[in-house]
Order: structure tokens, then sequence, then C-alpha cells
């Protein structure tokens, strides 16, 4: 059996620890939402809609997300079966799809940002301001 050439070792490390840090980021940062049956790319939505006065284009939240037109389906169909959006048409084009925000979508994202903030702050408390500059642009390089 051929032997597998891993290349650049310390990529693989890199990939590896990167993989590691974002599950355990996501997992501390969304069990208080899935307590309140929320998904954390359905807080995500909410919180980009009620930045955005309350309503969107879906295509214009899809990109804010960096979602696919499927995951953002899947997530506003979600949130509307629970009350906390609505979706329709643009009253000037008919094609395209709008997502809006239900009071009680605005007051569940309200009532939740505070923990939420605070949880973040808490999860990168472990850096330094310098190293969370840093992170940042390296996650920006690596996005791009």
């Amino acid at each position: 059996m051929p032997r597998l050439e891993i290349g650049d070792a310390l990529a693989h490390r890199a990939l590896e620890a990167l993989l590691r840090a974002e599950a355990s980021v996501r997992r501390t940062l969304a069990a208080e939402l899935e307590r309140e049956g929320l998904s954390a790319a359905g807080f995500s939505a909410l919180v980009v809609l009620n930045t955005a006065g309350g309503e969107l284009e879906l295509r214009t939240l899809r990109r804010r997300l960096g979602w696919s037109k499927a995951n953002a389906t899947e997530v506003t169909r979600t949130l509307e079966r629970r009350g906390l959006v609505e979706r329709g048409r643009m009253p000037d084009d008919r094609r395209a799809a709008i997502v809006r925000a239900t009071p009680e979508g605005l007051a569940l994202v309200r009532r939740l940002f505070p923990g939420h903030t605070a949880r973040v702050s808490r999860v990168f408390s472990a850096l330094d301001e310098a190293e969370k500059r840093s992170l940042t642009e390296i996650c920006r390089k690596l996005a791009a």
C-alpha cells in the first residue's frame, strides 16, 4: 500500500488546531442558545435582522452570513415555524424573498444577546488584545 505524503506538516497541525478551537468555541457559544431551542445559525440570522432594522432581502441576509441558498432556506423556514420570522415577497420584485423578524423574534434576540456577548468575551479572554487582532487577521487571510 502506498504511503500518504503529508506535504506541509505544519499546515496540517495548524488545520487540526483551528478545527479543534472552532468546535470548542462553537459548542460553548451554542449551548445556551440550544437551551432556548435556537440554533447558532438562527440566532445569527435574528441578530443580523435586528441590526438591519428588522427585515432584509433573503439574498442580502445570505450574503451577510456567508450561507448557501439551501442553508438560508432551511434556517429561515425553521425560524418561521417558531414564529420568529416571516417570509414574503419584495413588493417591487415578486421574485425576491424578504425575511422579517417578528416582535417575538426581536424580543428573543434582545433578551439573549447580552448573555451571548458575555460568553464571547469569556471564551476569548484566554487571548490578549494583540492575539485577538492577530487571530482576526489570520482568519481573514484564510477566508479570502
